[in-house]
């Protein structure tokens, strides 16, 4: 096996690592071009090996950003800006941004934005009622949820 410090990858090589680095989980151009550099590939090689993948369908941008929707909503509870967001520094394309949103329903969404902010309501141990909306508020809108949802949700709770 090569050491990737003191040695270079023939295209070849690199083509069927970056294979494998895409077939173990979706990834974006950014990501390949990264580990293309990372491995001391010159510009018209990383080019040449961007395309095999594309060609080959192991490469899909439009893939990787619904994947990475679904994934970060339902596993890890974020909301629609925070998602675009995450995309927007991968510099995934706004059409494929827009694609991806549209894979979360709203029924789904709306679910995980009630549950996600009663919980997180009954989890803060705050008694001063100002401080524990700030937590709160804070706390839903790192999450990438709308600022008009979050709002409205606070006040609904303070009355409870």
């Amino acid at each position: 096996m090569k050491n990737p410090m003191n040695s270079t990858f023939t295209i070849k090589e690199a083509l069927q690592k970056l294979e494998h680095f895409c077939a173990y989980q979706e990834r974006c151009h950014n990501e390949i071009v990264d580990k293309l550099y990372s491995l001391k590939m010159t510009s018209d090689e990383i080019d040449y090996i961007v395309v095999q993948l594309i060609e080959g369908n192991f490469l899909n941008e439009t893939r990787f950003a619904c994947s990475f929707a679904r994934g970060k909503h339902r596993i890890k509870h974020w909301g629609k800006i925070r998602i675009t967001n995450e995309l927007k520094m991968r510099n995934i394309s706004s059409t494929n941004i827009s694609l991806a949103l549209k894979e979360i329903s709203a029924e789904e969404y709306f679910e995980t934005f009630e549950n996600l902010a009663e919980r997180s309501w009954n989890a803060i141990s705050e008694t001063n009622l100002l401080k524990k909306r700030k937590k709160f508020c804070d706390y839903m809108l790192r999450r990438g949820y709308e600022s008009n949802l979050v709002y409205e949700k606070v006040k609904e709770l303070e009355e409870n």
